[in-house]
């Protein structure tokens, strides 16, 4: 059994990141795996406000600290994201920057939303990000098209690819924790 951490990367009202981020963790613990759901609206992380380098684990916040042991602990991360403007969630992309060391040799996989491209135009936006704090992003991803439309009554209801795509990509990032988890215990 893995530690599966699953990032909220949309903070937005009326987001249909949280119905669709509760439909992977839903999966992920039906594949036998722990979850920590990570909401960044209720985690609220402020605009980076640590005074050190992430690198130095200085860190002066309570929030901060909290953070770094939850990001430790994970085996593996599903990023749930939509893109903005062709662009990545900026909520997201200040959570990774809080953190250096924690992110090393995790491996994270995406659920994206978002227009026709499924948000796979943020994902790619963020890729020079996760490689610069060592996280390693596996090669399955779910790419959700016009997911809006699936959401009723507050559920996602996933299709049977999307379904398949989503066990694949959960298989995927527990099996590159398992692999990296030697070059993690050297971060």
């Amino acid at each position: 059994m893995a530690h599966v951490m699953i990032v909220v990367g949309s903070v937005r009202p009326g987001r249909i990141g949280l119905p669709i981020a509760e439909w992977v963790r839903s999966r992920v613990e039906e594949a036998g795996h722990d979850v920590d759901f990570a909401d960044l609206k209720e985690l609220a992380l402020p605009f980076l406000d640590e005074p050190s380098h992430p690198i130095k684990r200085d860190y002066q916040h309570a929030h901060t600290r909290v953070w770094s042991a939850r990001v430790d602990a994970a085996d593996a991360l599903i990023f749930v994201t939509p893109e903005y403007n062709h662009s990545y969630s900026p909520a997201l992309k200040n959570a990774i920057d809080y953190l250096y060391t924690e992110w090393q040799a995790k491996p994270v996989g995406f659920v994206s939303y978002g227009g026709q491209a499924g948000g796979l135009r943020g994902v790619n936006s963020i890729e020079p990000v996760l490689s610069s704090v060592g996280l390693v992003k596996v090669p399955t991803e779910v790419a959700l098209s016009g997911a809006a439309k699936q959401v009723q009554d507050g559920a996602f209801a996933a299709d049977e690819r999307q379904a398949n795509g989503l066990d694949a990509l959960i298989a995927q990032v527990v099996a590159y924790g398992e692999a990296l988890r030697p070059l993690q215990a050297r971060s």
